[in-house]
């Protein structure tokens, strides 16, 4: 049974972490290279650390620097995958590149626990083209991006930082503009949690629904 959760910022909801998936404690692959180009960054290491304060394991698996067979085996002996914000076409860039989306996809339906952060939920969903509105397609480090593809371990998509500055406006535009598509929009201290066939907003707070349903 397939489990994922989605945020904005995980050190703003990783106490509602246990709530939902229990007590459990173990190992989590730590994938932080939709950050590896962002000027500010501090988040992938206040995610590290709230994962660490939970009891957590963290090993830290950069894309880029590693090979297919490290990236397999890395996936495969720890309990959880956290995938942190950053570039969204940069990550999917990388991960396809490595073969990693692949891999990321079986052992989630295997059972490995999804937590994906801003960049790292937006991926989640089966294309990316909606989060240009939010980041940069065309960078330095992605000149040549074409493949809006992404991981589709869920049918909806995504809208991190909703009401929240800095992010303010180009959420709500990436809601208007997308309106067909059934977006989740989500603030920073909300989560999107997917257990099976189920998912729900938590907490609920007053939380606009987009079309596309």
């Amino acid at each position: 049974m397939k489990r994922l959760f989605l945020c904005s910022s995980f050190a703003d909801v990783a106490d509602l972490l246990p709530e939902l998936v229990g007590k459990e404690r173990g190992t989590v692959t730590f994938i932080p290279t939709a950050a590896l180009h962002e000027e500010y960054n501090l988040y992938v290491e206040e995610g590290r650390a709230a994962l660490e304060r939970l009891g957590y394991t963290v090993e830290e698996l950069e894309i880029t620097q590693a090979t297919a067979e490290v990236i397999e085996q890395t996936l495969e002996r720890n309990d959880c995958i956290y995938v942190s914000g950053g570039n969204p076409f940069f990550l999917m860039q990388e991960l396809r590149r490595k073969g990693a989306d692949r891999a990321i996809v079986r052992r989630v339906k295997a059972g490995a626990l999804y937590i994906g952060e801003s960049a790292g939920s937006m991926i989640a969903a089966p294309n990316i083209a909606y989060a240009q509105v939010m980041d940069a397609v065309a960078t330095a480090y992605t000149p040549d991006f074409r493949d809006f593809d992404a991981l589709g371990l869920v049918d909806f998509y995504t809208v991190p930082h909703y009401g929240c500055e800095p992010f303010e406006e180009s959420a709500e535009e990436t809601v208007r503009t997308y309106s067909h598509l059934p977006l989740r929009p989500i603030t920073n201290t909300q989560a999107i949690y997917v257990e099976g066939d189920r998912t729900q907003i938590v907490p609920i707070d007053s939380i606009p629904v987009s079309g596309g349903e």
